[in-house]
């Protein structure tokens, strides 16, 4: 039969209520459309980090619904009662393992395994907590599974001196107890290499032409390279002065470069000493090999007296262009010798110690210690997987109240797990906070959500820990909330952190501040222009009394200016500007004045109201609009999670996620300020009268009649 499913609807839309264990377990079937999201990330979520890394079977950072479904289903078959799953306790009995099947068998004796190990070898029930030196219990072993065999775990000395020079010569891999060693794959590349240089260093040994000199070969023409272009380099001068007998003296470098070099602190090891000719060039001119050389090449050419020349040649103390060739030929089938080398690092063990590592079968012994580490694979991934089952007995239904659902999220039994603590700021605590890596990114997306975001860097342990968040602010109003203001954010672990705002997304918050809205601006505005009249008047007397100051001393010997003679007709003009503008005034007071008296007694309220409605109106229309609107996924997407449902945040909603300050239950409160300004009666007696008067005088020319 079908599975019968629970809704109910919350965020304006129906979101699925699991309550037992079959719930989860019927999870697959449900649709993936009803889902509320689709994947969430492993990071910057309150959510065991553990856990999710467990769920996340490819560890590309992101948990989606087939991993949640996957890790249900295994954890589900690992359990007699899946309704275990969802009480939340880290803890299990062994009696409520499955052990109707090899899995759940293999568990069950792994759950015994640690236990004996940790000294509770009659002990029914295991937890997390038992599970806290798991490394330790694994590493502990002699073989822990992984397939990895480091050099401090052999005993013999031999064997260990060859897995160290492999490790030196192929690499390494991690081994479970943070040590280095060697896998299969290592071994194996390291011995086809070193068969490799072994069958190649022994095709030269078998050619006498190839290694001449026997095991001073290597060397000798190591030193015979060293010096090899050098060399024959001052031959093909020595050859160029033979074919002209002028050329001797510019090759070997004129008497400028010589003074060039002059002025300069010079040294054997001097760049341009070693660009000079290693001899002065004549034609027909043997190389001298002890005097008369550049001392930039004297050690090389030491060098290559000693392990060359002298064994081919003698102990000669000059070479001959004849020579030279004879050399040249000696050394052509050891470098093509050398082509054919084949590639690796093996070489630098030197083929003794590449013949002794072959000899000793030493693969052999390290491919059985490889096979006894996989052995106990399978027990150590048992060891693993108690772990695990304790980790989704403990989290799952947590997850999916968080991921399929937001449960917890819309009935607040619990924080959400994208929830990541409350913020205090501007006399209110802000529940939907959420953690942000990059504030400018994330901005851009959440804007379309339609809330009032407000982001904040948040710094502790004197700024040595940071960390940003997006808070949305869901009452109140945003009249106070600046770039620079500062709160405390307590995180979920109770730790409290300075918050500061560095960027505001302002959307409507509540329809009180958009009511209001209309008369604010237009106060501020007035405010604005009377700030502005007075600042140019002040700058206006300041700028004359300065001008004053300056002139005073012209003031006594320069004669007076002339005033300017009356002109009448510019100041007629002006009080007949005047008194249009009264009347103008006057007329559309006295309009509605009239209009307002007119009216009957229980009218004069109706039509305040509908004029204030008339001003406020279409603001707060805007505002219900777009609070209606408000969404969370925006908020969430810019995070990583892919949401797949619309998760309103209406108005009532939103009134929960923001509490004002409110007074205790019971507090007594005392409305006597000391401090308070005295208020100034007269202008509002001012305002009565004023009106007594419009209406007397309206009344004496007949308005009334």
């Amino acid at each position: 039969m079908a599975h019968t499913w629970n809704f109910f609807r919350a965020g304006g839309f129906d979101q699925v209520q699991i309550g037992c264990g079959a719930d989860l377990l019927a999870l697959r079937e449900l649709d993936q459309k009803l889902w509320a999201a689709l994947s969430c990330p492993t990071r910057g979520i309150e959510f065991d980090a553990r856990t999710l890394d467990m769920i996340d079977s490819d560890g590309d950072g992101q948990v989606r619904p087939n991993e949640v479904l996957d890790a249900i289903a295994w954890a589900g078959g690992m359990l007699k009662n899946p309704d275990l799953l969802i009480d939340g306790s880290d803890q299990l009995n062994l009696s409520d393992l499955n052990d109707s099947n090899d899995a759940g068998r293999e568990l069950l004796a792994s759950a015994r395994h640690i236990l004996k190990s940790l000294g509770k070898p009659n002990a029914q029930d295991i937890s997390l907590a038992d599970m806290d030196d798991i490394e330790k219990l694994v590493v502990g072993q002699e073989f822990n599974g992984d397939g990895v065999i480091c050099a401090e775990q052999i005993a013999d000395a031999g064997l260990r001196a060859a897995v160290e020079d492999i490790v030196a010569c192929a690499g390494s891999a991690a081994d479970v107890s943070g040590q280095t060693g060697v896998t299969q794959d290592i071994v194996d590349r390291f011995f086809a290499e070193a068969a490799a240089y072994e069958a190649w260093y022994a095709q030269g040994e078998r050619d006498a032409t190839v290694l001449f000199l026997g095991e001073n070969t290597l060397i000798a023409a190591q030193a015979y390279e060293a010096v090899r272009d050098k060399i024959a380099d001052y031959f093909t001068r020595c050859r160029l002065a033979a074919y002209d007998t002028r050329a001797a003296a510019p090759l070997s470098r004129a008497v400028e470069d010589y003074q060039h070099l002059a002025a300069k602190s010079l040294s054997a090891q001097s760049v341009e000493v070693a660009d000079f000719p290693l001899a002065t060039v004549e034609a027909g001119k043997a190389l001298p090999l002890t005097s008369g050389v550049n001392p930039a090449w004297q050690a090389r050419l030491d060098a290559f007296r000693a392990q060359v020349v002298q064994p081919l040649l003698g102990g000669a103390e000059s070479l001959s262009d004849s020579d030279w060739g004879l050399l040249c030929a000696r050394f052509a089938a050891f470098e093509a010798w050398q082509v054919g080398k084949p590639e690796g690092k093996v070489e630098r063990l030197g083929i003794d110690r590449v013949r002794e590592i072959i000899s000793a079968d030493r693969r052999q012994q390290v491919d059985v210690l490889i096979v006894q580490d996989k052995a106990v694979e399978a027990e150590v991934r048992a060891i693993r997987s108690v772990e695990k089952l304790l980790h989704y007995k403990r989290d799952l239904f947590k997850l999916v109240n968080n991921f399929v659902s937001f449960r917890n999220f819309y009935t607040g039994l619990d924080k959400a797990i994208f929830q990541a603590g409350t913020l205090y700021m501007d006399g209110r605590s802000c529940e939907l906070c959420v953690k942000v890596e990059d504030v400018n990114k994330h901005a851009v997306f959440a804007n379309m959500s339609g809330a009032c975001l407000v982001y904040c860097d948040c710094v502790r342990s004197g700024g040595t820990e940071k960390m940003s968040i997006v808070v949305a602010f869901t009452a109140g109003d945003s009249d106070f909330l600046t770039v620079g203001r500062n709160g405390i954010f307590y995180d979920r672990k109770g730790r409290d952190w300075n918050a500061q705002i560095v960027r505001i997304i302002d959307n409507p918050i509540s329809i009180r501040q958009a009511f209001w809205s209309p008369y604010k601006k237009l106060a501020k505005a007035i405010s604005e222009q009377l700030q502005k009249f007075a600042a140019s008047k002040a700058g206006a007397v300041d700028d004359k009394m300065v001008k004053s100051v300056a002139e005073g001393g012209k003031g006594v010997s320069d004669p007076a200016a002339p005033k300017p003679p009356f002109d009448v007709g510019k100041f007629a003009g002006i009080f007949a500007a005047i008194g249009l503008a009264i009347g103008a005034i006057g007329g559309i007071l006295a309009s509605v004045v009239g209009g307002v008296l007119g009216l009957k007694f229980w009218q004069i309220p109706l039509a305040l109201i509908g004029l204030m409605l008339l001003i406020s109106g279409p603001s707060m229309a805007m505002a219900w609009f777009k609070l209606k609107r408000r969404n969370l996924g925006p908020i969430l997407d810019a995070c990583g999670w892919a949401i797949n449902a619309r998760a309103y945040i209406n108005i009532p909603f939103g009134t929960s996620l923001t509490a004002l300050a409110d007074l205790p239950k019971g507090a007594n409160r005392s409305l006597v300020d000391p401090y308070a300004e005295r208020h100034v009666v007269w202008p509002y007696y001012l305002v009565i009268a004023m009106g007594i008067v419009s209406l007397i005088g309206l009344w004496y020319v007949g308005f009334f009649g």
